[in-house]
């Protein structure tokens, strides 16, 4: 028998291990069979302890939810080579800890989708048509033909908040419905609306247009009650309301007050702030329809999501390059491209001690697009300099933009140097933009109602909304970047992502004002960077746990004139030795040490 914790290589001699920690559907351990042995945890979930004792022997690990999989169980994983989430959520595993050991953490949010997108429907159907009330009423041995009279949807304006996955899939149901859709997504872009087909507005328009409004965006800081009093306020007192996003993005105190005093007509939602324990006296009202987070739960979402896993577990063990297993490539470097514009003066400088050092430190964070190209997340300046140096190859790190543990954030920029009146008129020469004057504590709602560019939080606390003259799409990545050039060139600019003018200033005793931009979506990024265009740089922050560092890749062996699959072969070679010996060190954002 083996033991728990023989070496990699040892291991895969026979057929690769994977341990099922939760049920999962028939169809994904067929698929999991044909290629590996597959113990499935059947009864009571496995004890923390149990699973640290156990998970050393095994390449895979499953999970739905169900079972945690703790730091602790990882570090005793020595053959581990991916994680999977038969599921959106990877609350129940430590992404971090896998991820700085180099296994791979995959999840499954596509295979929910759909799922999500019919429930939305369902809860519009059922809340228009007083579905709910009409079943107790005739259970109840009553008739009442003419008590339920509803709202039918051909015809409606559906507004929806939130153009990611569900928001699409909800978009594409509201079409076949006849209904006309309406979304709000924070920078969109032209193409994006034309491929679904849908018309951008701001908050504040969708809200007053819509007649059924329905709500897709993640819960962060900046979300939560995105919906409260003076939202629903503008909403028509015939529309209605439904959340299957998150609970805590609407303010469910003031749509209480709403459905009361009759500013809409209903509310149908799916989660709730207080989940499982969710406010009595909203689920009970009459004008609300409510269940109990089962948007994902469907057996055919169930099983999509666990034949999913079993998909990218089965490609993930079927690989035969170690180095792929913590995403490095060797790529042509012409097939790589950035997403945000680079400082010239920094390319020359880091090409002169790439050619004096005579390595490739840090490989490039990048996405695929699907086509054969690649555009970085992080480190624009060294891809230029191996283009302008015309070295034909560069290692990458690839991650996937759209698992959940990859996380997207946006740069504030602050601007010190100079007085405000000074930095006011700047901004007020950019062609596209007005500024118009706000209290501060108003503008972080104001930039989601209008849609703004941003917001300026002025030192001596002005503020100013950052508003387009005009709604022509696609004109916003132009006037961003004609904003953040003239300013960066009047005055000093850091970056930041603290908005607490106070604590700024100890570290910028001259701070003149403060730029906050709205989030942006990795779509977006991903669909502005193909179409060749370029954002402002430093914009964008990626937070991707695992990242690799200190590779330190002979530049000799990337300028070769050598075939690609000769590079691929060596960078395996160096990867399986750096492996053998590295140390961990884990950050804020963990990383993966590979030289010391």
């Amino acid at each position: 028998m083996a033991t728990p914790y023989e070496s990699h290589a040892d291991a895969f001699q026979s057929r690769p291990r994977v341990l099922v920690l939760d049920p999962l559907h028939p169809d994904s351990l067929d698929l999991l069979r044909s290629v590996a042995d597959v113990h499935v945890i059947d009864g009571l979930p496995l004890t923390p302890d149990a699973l640290q004792a156990r998970i050393g022997a095994y390449h895979a690990v499953i999970t739905a939810g169900r079972t945690p999989v703790p730091a602790a169980a990882i570090e005793c994983a020595d053959n581990l080579r991916i994680i999977a989430r038969a599921g959106a959520s990877l609350d129940n595993i430590d992404v971090a800890a896998a991820e700085a050991r180099g296994v791979r953490v995959i999840n499954t949010p596509e295979a929910t989708a759909v799922a999500v997108a019919e429930m939305t429907f369902a809860l519009m159907l059922g809340i228009a048509r007083h579905l709910s009330r009409a079943d107790e009423s005739l259970k109840a041995g009553r008739w009442e033909h003419a008590a339920f009279s509803g709202a039918t949807l051909s015809g409606k304006v559906l507004g929806i908040i939130g153009l990611g996955r569900v928001g699409r899939e909800v978009a594409r149901r509201g079409l076949a419905f006849g209904m006309r859709v309406i979304v709000n997504q924070t920078r969109a872009t032209s193409e994006l609306a034309e491929e679904w087909r849908v018309i951008q507005v701001g908050l504040s328009e969708l809200l007053e247009q819509a007649d059924f409004v329905t709500i897709h965006v993640p819960l962060r800081p900046s979300n939560r009650n995105l919906i409260g009093a003076a939202e629903l306020a503008r909403m028509k007192p015939t529309a209605y309301l439904i959340n299957t996003a998150h609970g805590g993005i609407v303010d469910e105190a003031a749509l209480l007050e709403a459905l009361e005093q009759g500013q809409l007509a209903g509310a149908a939602f799916d989660v709730f702030a207080g989940e499982p324990a969710p406010n009595p006296e909203l689920v009970r009202h009459s004008k609300v329809l409510a269940t109990p987070h089962i948007g994902g739960s469907t057996v055919d979402a169930r099983r999509a999501a666990a034949v999913a896993a079993a998909e990218q577990v089965i490609a993930m063990l079927q690989r035969k390059r170690r180095a792929e297993t913590l995403s490095l490539r060797v790529v042509p470097t012409a097939r790589v491209f950035p997403h945000e514009r680079f400082h010239p003066p920094r390319v020359e400088r880091l090409k002169s001690r790439i050619l004096q050092e005579g390595r490739l430190v840090n490989p490039p964070i990048v996405a695929e697009l699907g086509d054969g190209r690649y555009v970085v997340l992080d480190g624009a300046t060294r891809v230029t300099a191996f283009k302008q140096l015309n070295i034909p190859h560069l290692v990458v790190q690839v991650v996937d933009l759209h698992q959940d543990h990859v996380k997207m954030q946006t740069w504030f920029h602050v601007v010190h140097g100079g007085t405000v009146d000074g930095l006011v008129q700047v901004a007020n020469r950019v062609t596209g933009l007005q500024l118009k004057a706000m209290q501060p504590e108003e503008l972080p709602h104001a930039l989601w109602e209008r849609s703004a560019l941003g917001y300026l939080l002025a030192a001596d606390g002005r503020g100013y909304l950052l508003e387009l003259t005009e709604r022509l799409a696609g004109d916003w990545i132009d006037v961003l970047v004609e904003l953040v050039d003239s300013y960066g060139a009047w005055g000093e600019v850091g970056r930041t992502l603290d908005t607490d003018l106070n604590e700024l200033r100890s570290q910028f005793p001259d701070l003149t004002g403060l730029f906050v931009f709205p989030q942006f979506a990795p779509d977006i990024v991903l669909q502005v960077a193909a179409r060749g265009r370029l954002l402002p740089a430093g914009i964008t922050r990626f937070i991707i746990p695992g990242r690799v560092l200190r590779l330190n890749a002979p530049l000799d062996v990337l300028a070769a004139n050598t075939p690609l699959t000769v590079k691929a072969d060596w960078l395996d070679r160096l990867v399986e030795e750096k492996l053998a010996n590295r140390g961990l060190r884990y950050y804020e954002e963990p990383v993966v040490l590979l030289d010391e």
